[in-house]
């Protein structure tokens, strides 16, 4: 016997966002089952690791970090924002490319 699973559970177990599981549903990746309210429900059974992982493939998107500080002196900011965005973006299994800045937008030829 088949189980449902709601849309908001749908998306945990694949790791993507609600909004991203109805934009497959209307293109058609991802078709859900309604409930009589028009509700969204998902077979368990149908959601396996190789849909997972087709899916993944399918929806290739790169997330771009950006950690920024305007100062030398501000070094070891930097290496905190570039430690806490790429753990949040691999807790997220995301496919990620961290950009980090160091400077401002000052005139490095004036004296002083």
């Amino acid at each position: 016997m088949s189980r449902y699973i709601s849309i908001s559970v749908a998306a945990k177990t694949l790791g993507v966002s609600i909004q991203t599981l109805r934009r497959w549903d209307e293109e058609g990746v991802l078709v859900a089952d309604r409930t009589p309210k028009n509700h969204r429900r998902y077979d368990l059974s149908k959601i396996t690791p190789e849909l997972i992982h087709d899916l993944a493939i399918q929806n290739n998107r790169k997330t771009i970090a950006y950690a920024r500080v305007s100062s030398h002196d501000q070094k070891a900011d930097l290496e905190r924002q570039k430690q806490v965005l790429e753990m949040y973006c691999a807790k997220q299994g995301w496919t990620f490319e961290l950009i980090s800045d160091l400077g401002s937008g000052m005139n490095y030829r004036k004296k002083g």
